[in-house]
């Protein structure tokens, strides 16, 4: 008899840890399918979290208890905000992490969930009938049956890997692709392409004349991600900066007809914002140099791994290119770059919850559904975990928005505007990023994840700790006045109009900080670093957020308007037959995800909440 759970998960990369640790959360028997089991939680590529809007992703994850930011804090070698000329909105947390420790440290925390069991292997197929997905085939022939079943395949699906004119099928450097899920995939009738991302060299860095180089430090105080992470323990290193020279572009150049990218081999699009070396010389040949990060990838690891220089040339050109760089002239390489080509599945196949709406019962994420990167597999991960467990208990689906999560704004773009290329998170794709902040993930997503049921309860705890100290400061502050004369005794220049100001307007001006705060009331001192701060970002936006207050409640009412599933666009005159077709083939999920869609016009909108206005009537009637 086929052994039953309630989820199962394929896949233990970043989103299929994720996955599987939510719906383990939330109570739903979990098992987690992978070909190895020590390879869970590994850093296929860069040895790096977070980011600008990437690091947004990661506290979001932790906001709702998952496992990137805690992994990140123990295994995190050079902490470093980045933008930080810049307002809070846009600061991007990032670390550069020891492949080793974070690896263990994802390992370490699934134990912590007794409803996750783990086995090795691969699945060959899905185990359908009719239209509904209810587990899977290993490759030994054993079914295991499931309430749900989650994807999150990687670069593995019918995954070849491309250096100069030579092809390996894998799903990355040593191991195999997973080649007949594809197949089962397209059986569904699911719409696929083919993406493409590429790694450098890796290099042996005792072989680099670091004394050559600049050389970029970590923060002097690093800022752990998670918000259960006290203090980051573990040493930090500084990383190296050099860059291509002239040299260096004529050696691409003169080669590059042997790049898998150039000479037709490859049919994936790559990610544009993470060019290939090829890609900058050919896109930006004008340029005199490219910066190379060189990033040691651990504590006790002497490979380095070149951040900026991807690609898929020959391994002799990858030589010649590498040494023409200052401070790698004599360098050894352990393994050489390679572009990899996979195959992925439309995302505007899946509604909100990453459940794909043709098969009942499937869920996708991470780079299946064309994005690129760690963060955005993660958090893909987590909100189809969770909503894998919903389903298999019988709930309501869980859906994230806009307005109030970078989660809510990727899925939303995903499952809206589909990709032509890998999709990577950015702070300029969220149009409320004043109010999605890194240092408020928690006030904004932990009330929900609690809700939910994905929140432990030692986070929880400490949040309602957290949260009461800061709604009892803000109040405070709101309640502290002082006079311009006042003021002007503490060294904070104001009008002299008479009016008295209060702490939080104080807090308000771009030039003040918490100090100065306190010379005008000292027992502010004793307030809590981190709960001083987050107050004092939040005054700084307050009149920017009360107009953005307008905006946000108007997308929440139309996201409120749900289109039936089996809405009829084709029978709405006065719509184009364009956008009927667009409508039925991505059949949105309200009136804001209409709305988004590419030719949607206002009188469009205006129209199709008419007839949905309508047919709620008629049912009612």
């Amino acid at each position: 008899m086929a052994t039953h759970y309630d989820v199962i998960v394929v896949g233990g990369g970043h989103a299929g840890t994720e996955a599987a640790a939510a719906a383990a959360r939330m109570g739903a028997s979990t098992l987690l399918v992978t070909h190895r089991r020590d390879t869970i939680g590994t850093m296929s590529c860069n040895p790096a979290i977070g980011g600008l809007g990437k690091g947004h992703l990661v506290r979001e994850i932790d906001a709702l208890d998952g496992v990137m930011a805690r992994a990140a804090d123990r295994g995190g070698i050079q902490f470093r905000m980045l933008n930080r000329k810049k307002g809070p909105a846009v600061w991007g947390p990032r670390t550069q992490a020891d492949r080793g420790l974070y690896k263990a440290a994802v390992q370490d925390i699934l134990t912590e969930y007794p409803h996750l069991s783990i086995a090795e292997g691969g699945v060959v197929a899905l185990n359908r009938v009719g239209s509904e997905i209810n587990g899977v085939v290993l490759e030994s022939g054993e079914l295991v049956l499931a309430n749900a079943v989650v994807l999150t395949t990687g670069t593995f699906l019918k995954g070849l890997i491309h250096i100069g004119d030579r092809r390996t099928p894998a799903g990355r450097a040593g191991e195999a692709p997973s080649l007949g899920l594809s197949d089962d995939l397209a059986a569904l009738g699911l719409k696929l392409g083919r993406l493409k991302t590429g790694t450098p060299a890796r290099l042996d860095g005792r072989t680099i004349a670091w004394d050559r180089l600049e050389m970029q430090e970590a923060d002097e105080v690093p800022r752990p991600f998670s918000f259960m992470t006290d203090r980051i323990e573990t040493r930090q290193i500084s990383c190296g900066i050099t860059r291509t020279t002239a040299e260096t572009h004529r050696i691409i150049r003169e080669n590059i007809h042997r790049s898998a990218m150039y000479s037709g081999q490859i049919e994936g699009i790559g990610p544009r914002y993470c060019p290939s070396i090829e890609d900058k010389i050919n896109r930006f040949g004008d340029r005199e140099g490219h910066q190379v990060f060189l990033e040691p990838e651990g504590l006790d690891d002497d490979t380095v791994y070149p951040n900026g220089i991807s690609t898929s040339l020959p391994e002799d050109v990858q030589e010649a290119m590498i040494r023409s760089i200052p401070g790698l002239e004599q360098v050894q390489i352990r393994q050489f770059g390679y572009a990899i080509e996979y195959d992925f599945v439309d995302p505007t196949q899946l509604d909100l919850s990453l459940a794909v709406k043709s098969a009942k019962g499937l869920y996708l994420a991470g780079q299946i559904n064309g994005t690129t990167g760690y963060e955005e597999a993660g958090a893909q991960g987590l909100v189809a975990g969770i909503n894998a467990a919903l389903f298999a208990s019988a709930r309501e689906p869980v859906h994230f928005s806009r307005t109030d999560s970078y989660i809510g704004v990727m899925i939303d773009d995903l499952t809206t505007r589909g990709v032509t290329e890998p999709y990577r998170m950015f702070t300029s794709r969220a149009e409320y990023r004043l109010s999605l902040r890194a240092d408020n993930a928690d006030m904004r997503l932990t009330p929900k994840g609690m809700k939910i049921g994905c929140v432990g309860a030692a986070r929880a705890a400490r949040f309602l700790s957290y949260s009461q100290k800061r709604t009892t400061l803000s109040l405070q502050l709101e309640n502290l006045t002082a006079s311009p004369k006042e003021m002007e005794a503490a060294g904070i220049s104001v009008n002299q109009d008479g009016r008295r100001r209060t702490a939080a307007e104080v807090l308000s001006y771009p030039d003040r900080s918490w100090d100065d705060i306190c010379r005008l009331w000292p027992a502010l001192v004793a307030v809590e670093a981190p709960i001083a701060e987050a107050v004092r970002i939040d005054a700084l936006y307050a009149v920017y957020l009360e107009r953005q207050a307008t905006d946000i409640a108007r997308v929440t009412s139309e996201e409120a308007r749900i289109i039936p599933a089996d809405f009829d666009f084709d029978s709405i005159s006065g719509l184009s037959n364009e956008l009927k077709l667009k409508l039925t083939r991505q059949r949105p999920n309200n009136i804001a995800q209409a709305a988004r869609i590419e030719g949607m016009t206002p009188a469009a909108v205006a129209l199709l909440i008419t007839l949905l206005r309508k047919s709620v009537d008629r049912l009612a009637s």
